[in-house]
C-alpha cells in the first residue's frame, strides 16, 4: 500500500469526521515519499506502555500508513533527556518526518513550563536544521488534562508547524481509553493514530483517504 492511499475505513470510519474537522489555514509539509521513514519520538505514550507493541499509535501509524514508524519513545523520559537523545536519534535513522509527543513528565516532576518549551525548541529547531519536517502533540499536565499548555501552541506558530493539541486532552478525559490513570488502552492509542493520520493530511504529507479504493 502506496504512502497517502489508504482506504477511508482503515483505521476507523471515525477517520473520516477527524480530516473533516481538520479544516482551514495550518502548516503544511512535503508529500512524504513512498519509502520514507517516521520517527514517533517522546516517552511512555510513544512507547505505548498498556498495550503490546503492534497498538501503540506508532505500530498503528505503520500499518495504516505502510511506512517504517520507528518508535522512539522511552518511558519516564523529561524534555531536557529528549533534547540530547533525538540528536543522535534523528542521524541513526534518516528519518523524513519527526513526530514529537513529549513534556508530560516535565508536568508530572513540576518543572517550569519555560524550560519544557525551551527544550521542545530545541527538538524542532534541531530537526528543521536537518531538513526533517516536524509536527507536534501536545500533552495535557496530569490531574487537570483537558487542554495542552499554550506553550505547544507557541512552539507550533514559531516553527510553522502541525499541531494537534486537543486530542490527548480528549483520550485522558475519557476512562474507556485508558489502560490506567496515565497511559492508554488499544482504543486510545488507536485514536490517537487516527488523530495523526488525520493530521499529517491536513497538512499535505500524506493523500486524503479514498473511500473508492
Amino acid at each position: 500500500m502506496a504512502a497517502g492511499k489508504f482506504f477511508l475505513g482503515y483505521v476507523c470510519p471515525g477517520l473520516a469526521m477527524l480530516v473533516l474537522l481538520a479544516c482551514g489555514d495550518s502548516a503544511r509539509l512535503s508529500p512524504l515519499p513512498e519509502d520514507a521513514t517516521i520517527l514517533a519520538f517522546g516517552d511512555s505514550l510513544t512507547v505505548g506502555v498498556g498495550v503490546t507493541p503492534k497498538h501503540s499509535y506508532p505500530g498503528v501509524l505503520a500499518k495504516v500508513l505502510d511506512l517504517n514508524v520507528i518508535n522512539g519513545g522511552v518511558s519516564g523520559e523529561v524534555t531536557v533527556d529528549g533534547k540530547d537523545r533525538l540528536v543522535a536519534l534523528l542521524a541513526q535513522s534518516k528519518a523524513d518526518l519527526l513526530i514529537i509527543c513529549h513534556g508530560g513528565n516535565d508536568f508530572l516532576h513540576r518543572f517550569a513550563l519555560a524550560e519544557t518549551e525551551k527544550n521542545l525548541r530545541a527538538m524542532v529547531s534541531h530537526a528543521q536544521s536537518l531538513g526533517v519536517e516536524t509536527v507536534l502533540i501536545g500533552v495535557p499536565k496530569p490531574g487537570v488534562w483537558g487542554r495542552a499548555p499554550d506553550l505547544y501552541k507557541r512552539v507550533a506558530d514559531d516553527f510553522n508547524i502541525p499541531l494537534d493539541d486537543e486530542i490527548l486532552g480528549q483520550l485522558e478525559t475519557d476512562p474507556a481509553m485508558k489502560s490506567d490513570p496515565v497511559h492508554l488502552n488499544k482504543a486510545g492509542y488507536q485514536k490517537l493514530a487516527e488523530a495523526v493520520v488525520a493530521l499529517l493530511v491536513e497538512a499535505g504529507a500524506v493523500s486524503a483517504p479514498q473511500a473508492d479504493l
